[in-house]
């Protein structure tokens, strides 16, 4: 799940500590009542410090345990699929919810969709992952240590302004 539209309007705020804006918070709200109402749920949600994030995980999530990882403000794929193995521990949960930042996530899904299993989904998100989307993606693994590049399939994806007309784009 990448964290709903940021507020810019004060330009002197440090990146990390930016919050939400109006729709940032609309966005949270919708896509939070979406993953609620299809049942989408994981045994951990692990997610980046930042304000922004959050503030969405808050809005959208509010009742969900989140551990917080510096490690995924702004991170890479390969560490996205660090901090799961990390987080998912001697555990070994069935499904792990990472809340984030692009281009990370967005090349996160480029490096687990197998070209194989590219889908209409995958069509979608590779077009744009923008604010407050959130993609589910099965893997074909038995054990989080085995998350590598090509392991998976795109199941789910939904972005605020799928959900909400009045989230689309400007302009």
């Amino acid at each position: 799940m990448r964290h709903a539209k940021s507020d810019w309007s004060d330009g002197a705020t440090r990146d990390f500590d930016r919050g939400l804006n109006d729709r940032g918070r609309r966005g949270a709200e919708v896509i939070g009542a979406h993953v609620i109402e299809h049942g989408l749920k994981w045994d951990k949600l692990v997610a980046s410090p930042a304000e922004r994030v959050k503030a969405t995980l808050e809005t959208a999530l509010p009742d969900m345990p989140v551990a917080y990882d510096q490690r995924l403000y702004l991170a890479s794929p390969d560490t996205i699929m660090e901090v799961v193995e990390d987080h998912a521990g001697g555990d070994n949960p069935d499904a792990i919810l990472i809340s984030g930042h692009n281009p990370g996530l967005y090349e996160t899904i480029l490096e687990l969709i197998s070209p194989a299993n590219e889908n209409d989904l995958f069509k979608e998100a590779v077009v744009k992952f923008p604010t407050g989307a959130f993609a589910v993606i099965e893997c074909k693994i038995d054990d989080w240590s085995q998350l590598k590049k090509f392991c998976g399939k795109l199941t789910h994806f939904k972005r605020p302004r799928d959900l909400d007309p009045d989230l689309a784009p400007e302009g």
